[in-house]
């Protein structure tokens, strides 16, 4: 008796009060809980937590300059993490993403200088060649079957090997030749790696194109038929092939999509400092998975959001400058980053309990 007479208020309740009638099983939840279910509430949240941190211990990122170090930093992972997230949705993810920015980076300066051809003409071919290291990966995973973790960890050793290898063969040393001096640099620059002011504080454009990029994926991922695609097929890819979703054009553009991104930070990289090291990039996959983790993107695919990366780049960038100017040792560095995956991920999960818990 006493439990009908706690359900009938929500029954009964005024039409003024907002809530819908229900059924006596189901209730409209409260406003804080249903955000609180979002996969980027629970990462925005920690972004906010870490910023405040770095406001307290390290004073000088409150000048506007340090600021804009911090988003940049942040943008130059964010873009990659993007992509990268997008593929985690599509329940995939790659491990060969951070020396593929280099292998793109290499190839348009090598092109570039050993044949004395115009800058523009590298900068296209690395596209290519990027879109197609993206394209083997996603082939390879959807005919083979293999996971893309063992897929892309050949990738990753392939790449490694090859990027020193012809570095050294072609050049004779373990970075390129400096291409400012060439055809087209100073065009490239401003496209991949300009700046311009802001209130007196210098603000490179990489921020803008991050913050355009996570826009684009945005709509993509919530108003096309594509971003429902690939929701799909990270939740159940037979069932989303018995509804007519095109599963390996799906997979296989979503790796070309991390291809892209690792071609426009290899520009990026490329025009910035006019020679490339040959053997960077690598740990770099770990730093654009753990922003996506962090972000809300599921390793079992079928969840996640381009907003939530976006905070996760901008943690990771306000931990690498904060420690710097904080005057720590930044040695640790990698270790506070290992503290802050773990609690953002335990975060994550308790947020998303509390708020589907009756």
């Amino acid at each position: 008796m006493s439990m009908t007479q706690h359900a009938e208020p929500a029954v009964t309740s005024p039409p003024a009060s907002g809530l819908r009638t229900t059924d006596g099983r189901t209730s409209e939840r409260p406003l804080a809980l249903r955000l609180l279910a979002r996969p980027e509430v629970g990462v925005f949240l920690g972004a906010a937590a870490v910023y405040v941190f770095f406001l307290i211990a390290a004073p000088p990122v409150r000048d506007g300059a340090s600021m804009a170090n911090i988003l940049y930093s942040s943008s130059t992972i964010g873009i990659m993490a993007l992509p990268v997230a997008l593929l985690m949705i599509g329940g995939e993810f790659d491990l060969s993403a951070g020396v593929a920015v280099i292998t793109s980076a290499l190839t348009a300066s090598m092109l570039s200088y050993q044949l004395t051809m115009n800058v523009w003409v590298g900068v296209i071919v690395a596209l290519l060649v990027s879109l197609g290291i993206g394209f083997l990966n996603g082939w390879m995973v959807v005919k083979t079957g293999l996971p893309s973790f063992l897929v892309t960890l050949g990738s990753f050793l392939i790449l490694q090997g090859v990027n020193l290898a012809v570095t050294k063969l072609v050049t004779g040393n373990v970075a390129t030749d400096d291409i400012s001096n060439m055809d087209g640099f100073d065009q490239a620059k401003k496209v991949f790696a300009s700046s311009f002011d802001v209130g007196g504080v210098n603000v490179k454009i990489t921020i803008i194109y991050w913050l355009v990029f996570a826009a684009i994926a945005t709509w993509v991922l919530l108003r096309t038929k594509y971003g429902n695609w690939i929701f799909a097929v990270g939740g159940n890819k037979d069932s989303a092939r018995a509804v007519g979703v095109p599963v390996a054009f799906t997979k296989i553009s979503l790796f070309m999509l991390v291809g892209f991104g690792a071609w426009f930070i290899g520009m990026h990289q490329l025009f910035s400092f006019n020679t490339v090291q040959s053997g960077e990039g690598v740990g770099q996959e770990l730093i654009y998975i753990s922003a996506a983790v962090i972000g809300g993107c599921l390793l079992t695919g079928g969840a996640g959001s381009a907003i939530g990366p976006v905070f996760g780049a901008f943690m990771f960038g306000m931990v690498q400058q904060g420690i710097v100017y904080a005057g720590w040792n930044p040695d640790w560095f990698k270790a506070f980053l290992g503290v802050m995956l773990l609690g953002a991920v335990m975060i994550n999960l308790w947020v998303q309990r509390t708020a589907t818990r009756r």
